[in-house]
């Protein structure tokens, strides 16, 4: 608390705005796919259709959005792109109350979501380097992982229980409240941002759009991390939606069980975040980077000898766990390196190539093993998926190189 109070009373007005929505969205966990599953009927092909195209169409909508994030205030945006998924995620429970939901309208609320959900990021990590001194980015980081494992874990069995009570769509509802309550929060930060200055021509160009695949591609350390991230994300991912099919469908689980097998886990997500600046002290951050991005790879494979009942749960949970505790170590490691090799004028354009291209590899290996699940089978699909997570820590950065000077990255307004 003490590490929080020095970061001060707008850091915490924004914490815990993203507190909100983070249980919002673990509420939420998998709630189109059951919907798709259970009320539309979808199959795997389907289901895999909702996760990739909303994410990929999503993605290149936000494309033009980083450089015009780059040059506005960063907390009016916050509060836009909050209320827009607010409002495009109620119109679900609104449509499935008057007996017209569709999976087209799934799919386009999914892209309106995917969309502001990139511009949201790119300009929360801009916003943050405005409110925390860059020695304390890592501790920053640390709190926010340690929130969202927090929220992972309490979250995706209440969602369950509370669709077993309410009916599939009640989560999608406490996800867009949790939007506005994040909206609120961020609004509450107050203080003064001045506008940023907007160098070269008035209006923007199209070069500026590939501006953030510029900086991230010069980068020796942040090209790396760049594909590591990629790759890793979008394989874990593209299985998520062949495994709720084997879990929900063949194998028998109950929602109630699905969300427990992922929340469980999440214990080791909020104690690798916690260790995560202990280890950064003592072993510092290449070698913690490199180490938990090389362990988290492991672990997925596992997941291909998914059987019924009591042991294929346990064996879920021990994946998860052993997943997701690498993983809490790696993320605010990764995310505070990130920040600190981007130049404040940079920051919105980077982490939106960053988030587009991330979603893109997600949407396309997505889609891609939506067909290979069709054709040899959700089992198989999430087995090869597992083995070529096991090539991924060679695209770790070998080296970390010193950071950007201090008049290009130093913390300040942007």
């Amino acid at each position: 608390m003490r590490s929080g109070h020095r970061l001060g009373r707008r850091f915490g007005w924004l914490w815990g705005a993203y507190g909100a929505s983070a249980l919002g969205t673990w509420l939420a966990f998998g709630s189109f796919e059951l919907i798709a599953i259970r009320v539309l009927h979808s199959g795997p092909a389907e289901v895999a259709v909702l996760a990739s195209v909303g994410a990929a169409v999503g993605a290149a909508a936000a494309v033009p959005l980083g450089p015009w994030v780059e040059f506005r205030r960063k907390r009016p945006v916050l509060v836009a792109m909050d209320l827009v998924r607010f409002a495009a995620l109620l119109t679900i429970p609104a449509a499935f109350a008057l007996g017209a939901l569709t999976f087209v309208q799934l799919l386009l609320v999914s892209v309106v979501v995917a969309a502001a959900d990139i511009t949201f990021r790119a300009a929360s990590g801009a916003y943050l380097k405005t409110l925390v001194p860059a020695e304390h980015l890592l501790v920053a980081g640390a709190r926010f992982e340690s929130t969202a494992w927090t929220t992972t874990i309490i979250g995706p069995p209440l969602g369950g229980a509370a669709i077993g009570l309410l009916g599939p769509v009640a989560t999608v509802v406490a996800d867009g409240v949790s939007y506005l309550l994040s909206a609120l929060g961020i609004r509450a930060t107050g203080g003064h941002e001045p506008p940023p200055e907007r160098r070269g021509a008035a209006r923007m160009r199209a070069s500026d759009l590939l501006d953030g695949w510029r900086y991230i591609l010069a980068d020796r350390t942040l090209r790396p991390l760049f594909f590591n991230t990629a790759v890793f994300n979008g394989l874990v991912m593209a299985a998520q939606p062949l495994l709720a099919v084997l879990m929900l469908g063949r194998l028998g689980f109950t929602p109630w069980q699905y969300g427990l097998a992922f929340a469980a886990p999440s214990i080791g997500g909020l104690l690798g975040s916690r260790l995560a600046r202990p280890l950064v002290t003592r072993f510092g951050q290449h070698r913690v980077l490199v180490g938990s991005g090389a362990l988290r790879a492991l672990w997925p494979l596992g997941l291909a000898f998914l059987g019924p009942g009591t042991g294929g749960l346990l064996l879920v949970m021990g994946v998860e766990f052993g997943l997701i505790f690498c993983c809490g170590v790696f993320n605010p490691v990764y995310s505070t390196c990130r920040l600190e090799r981007t130049a404040n004028d940079r920051v919105a354009r980077t982490l939106t190539a960053w988030a587009v291209t991330t979603k893109g590899a997600t949407a396309l290996l997505t889609a891609l093993w939506g067909v290979l699940g069709a054709l040899l089978g959700p089992r198989t699909a999430i087995a090869l998926a597992g083995v070529l997570l096991l090539a991924t820590p060679l695209l770790l950065p070998r080296h970390t190189r010193a950071n950007p000077t201090t008049t290009e990255a130093a913390p300040g307004h942007v």
